[in-house]
């Protein structure tokens, strides 16, 4: 989830394709695309096959988005490090997620992307990694255009969804 342009579809792309190749060009996305794709979580022989949601960041499609959200495992919120309003919009994002899951954890990561645009930064690293561990978020940044840590962030989702799954089953062997 996050706005338009921030390089959610960049992101998602990249990683389906293993980081083949930059698309220069985008069209904005008009609803949502599902991605299909298995990860291996780290530090076990273990993996896990995500379905991934690439959304439009427009509010017209959030009533689609929310039918999608009723039972999310994990989540990916991306904002882009030179727009602040892409920044200060995960709030709503992340509490449009939260409504729709009352009750759960739902473990996520915030993903500064467009790391490379050095000289248009405008919101900082300890800025983002404070809000992130504030709302209970892992935190990494990267650079999609640059195919510089595109893999981050679904490595840390598959080690989260990993550890979610194991604490159920613990939970359900326990009432055995």
């Amino acid at each position: 989830a996050g706005d338009p342009a921030v390089g959610k579809s960049a992101l998602a792309q990249m990683f389906r394709n293993d980081g083949a190749h930059f698309q220069k060009n985008y069209t904005l996305t008009t609803g949502i695309e599902l991605l299909v794709k298995a990860v291996s979580v780290p530090e076990t022989s273990d993996s896990v096959e995500f379905f991934i949601f690439d959304s439009a960041g427009k509010d017209l499609f959030s009533e689609m988005l929310e039918k999608l959200w009723e039972q999310p495992n994990v989540l990916c919120l991306v904002y882009d490090v030179t727009n602040e309003q892409s920044f200060n919009n995960c709030a709503k994002w992340l509490e449009k997620l939260r409504a729709q899951a009352v009750g759960l954890h739902i473990p996520g990561v915030l993903v500064g992307n467009k790391t490379d645009l050095v000289g248009r930064r405008v919101v900082e690293q300890k800025q983002a990694q404070e809000w992130a561990e504030k709302h209970g978020l892992e935190y990494c940044e990267m650079s999609v255009k640059e195919m510089k840590n595109f893999e981050a962030p679904f490595h840390i989702l598959a080690k989260l969804f990993h550890q979610l799954y194991k604490e159920k089953v613990e939970t359900f062997h326990s009432l055995a």
